[in-house]
């Protein structure tokens, strides 16, 4: 597995660092919040790498699916989840469902089940 980063810092006084990293072909944004002195990353590009979906529309509507279901079951995965500003593949950036690294072991956890439900 290649990973590539790139980082560059922000004018916003809660986020000082943003970053891209590559996993094969595969896109990952991440933002440090220095206030939780934590590094949160993009859960659409989460869900895009651990489905192997570039489609941004189908990994939407997945973690939206999916975020559902989980709020209804009570999972603290959702309530795990933050929202920071992520530059989107415009340039522009908008608020973004983002978890920490824990969260994210617990999304890897989650849909691997949801697959093997879906997918016996």
């Amino acid at each position: 597995m290649k990973l590539k980063t790139v980082e560059k810092d922000n004018k916003n006084e809660d986020v000082k660092k943003m970053s891209t990293r590559f996993f094969d072909d595969f896109r990952l944004r991440a933002v440090c919040e220095e206030s939780a002195g934590k590094w949160y990353f993009s859960v659409l590009d989460i869900i895009g790498i651990l489905n192997n979906e570039k489609s941004y529309e189908k990994c939407r509507n997945y973690w939206k699916y999916l975020k559902t279901r989980l709020k209804r079951n009570g999972s603290q995965l959702v309530s795990a989840t933050t929202q920071l500003k992520i530059t989107a593949s415009d340039g522009k950036r908008y608020m973004s469902d983002v978890l920490d690294s824990d969260g994210v072991a617990s999304a890897d956890e989650i849909v691997s089940q949801q697959q093997k439900r879906t997918f016996p």
